[in-house]
């Protein structure tokens, strides 16, 4: 077997580069594409729950239920809509209108004074269990608020408990979501940029030409990997900057450690898109398992939006083999707990293990491409 020779590899990556400037497509699916992605999810996926709609039916008409209504009202979580009858209540519920409905009944003043114990009843519509949990727990946080400020004795205990969110103090989801991310838009946009690449060849019938000089399928791959590494390079770059401008999603962590991160991640899935290329030769084809490899395992598999601990346990071993899982854990940790090389270790060597298997595996496949 011949040597690797960088000179011929470089030959290949300034025919790309060529490809690339007169391919406006290609440019602004590097360029372009991830700007808008971060920039739309940025703003449109949010986890916290706020200005939940809850109708209110109250019967009693007193000062303490008027005092619990505003607790509810001023905490920044519910708006109030108030309604005449438990049945209008229900109706708002059933069509959406709403999302709970709290029904204080007559005598709760009388009740509360008394000390038998008032109740209200809460009911949330359980449809749409991404609202559930939170607004649960916010009923829950606010019911003891509100029962301190309407209790008319010492509700005092011996012991105060104060809750503090480290890494995100504000629990806010752009903090989350936006360096979950670049896992996300990088996976799909890697695939998708060197999957077409040699397709486009193939179909070209410039692949041929090119197999017919004495070039090693290590120095095709490596010179058609190059150029697409300094678009993702760059498209990380406007991503970071974005993330950090745009969002003020603050970095504690170490920038060489999220930039080797970035390199094994960009290599792995440039090889795994330069595999799905030299395996179906059709541009077409190639773009479906691209979407199919890049989209729903980053998106769906990874932790981005479901928490792998959560998961049945055939799916958290099946995690393990993800790189997207191991990037997304990298760029989370790096951002927000500024996490070192060595806290890191697991992922780390996981993504390169993976890597150096892509890139065998489509060195391997180009070669029985190449012979006769």
């Amino acid at each position: 077997m011949r040597a690797f020779v960088w000179r011929r590899a470089a030959a290949i990556a300034k025919k790309e580069v060529f490809h690339i400037l007169r391919d406006p497509f290609t440019m602004a699916v590097a360029l372009v594409l991830p700007v808008l992605m971060i920039v739309v999810y940025g703003i449109s996926m949010k986890f916290d729950v706020k200005n939940v709609a809850i109708a209110v039916c109250d019967f009693d008409r007193t000062q303490d239920s008027r005092r619990l209504m505003e607790t509810f009202g001023s905490s920044g979580y519910f708006r109030i809509h108030r309604v005449v009858s438990p049945a209008a209540a229900l109706a708002d519920v059933s069509s959406e209108r709403d999302r709970a409905a709290m029904i204080i009944p007559p005598n709760f003043q009388r009740d509360l004074i008394g000390g038998r114990g008032a109740r209200v009843q809460i009911l949330v519509d359980g449809t749409d269990n991404s609202t559930v949990g939170p607004v649960v727990g916010y009923v829950s946080t606010i019911q003891n608020i509100a029962s301190s400020r309407l209790a008319h004795f010492d509700m005092s205990g011996p012991y105060e408990v104060r809750t503090r969110f480290l890494f995100n103090p504000e629990l806010s989801s752009a903090w989350f979501v936006i360096p979950g991310l670049f896992g996300v838009i990088m996976s799909i946009l890697l695939i998708l940029l060197t999957a077409l690449t040699v397709a486009r060849e193939w179909e070209n019938g410039s692949m041929e030409l090119l197999l017919s000089t004495p070039v090693q399928p290590l120095e095709i791959i490596t010179g058609k990997i190059a150029p697409y590494t300094v678009l993702s390079i760059i498209a990380i770059l406007l991503i970071y900057g974005i993330a950090r401008a745009v969002f003020h999603v603050p970095f504690v962590g170490n920038l060489g450690v999220f930039a080797l991160g970035c390199f094994i991640f960009m290599v792995t899935y440039l090889s795994i898109g330069i595999l799905i290329s030299v395996t179906t030769r059709n541009q077409v084809v190639a773009m479906q398992l691209a979407q199919m490899a890049g989209m729903m395992p980053s998106t769906l598999l990874s932790g981005f939006i479901f928490p792998i601990s959560s998961m049945p346990l055939v799916f958290r071993y099946l995690t393990a083999v993800l790189p997207a899982r191991w990037y997304i854990m990298i760029s989370r940790d790096t951002f927000l707990k500024g996490s070192s090389f060595l806290d890191l270790g697991v992922a780390f060597m996981s993504m390169t293990a993976f890597c150096l298997f892509m890139i065998a595996l489509a060195v391997r496949r180009f070669k029985k491409d190449i012979e006769p």
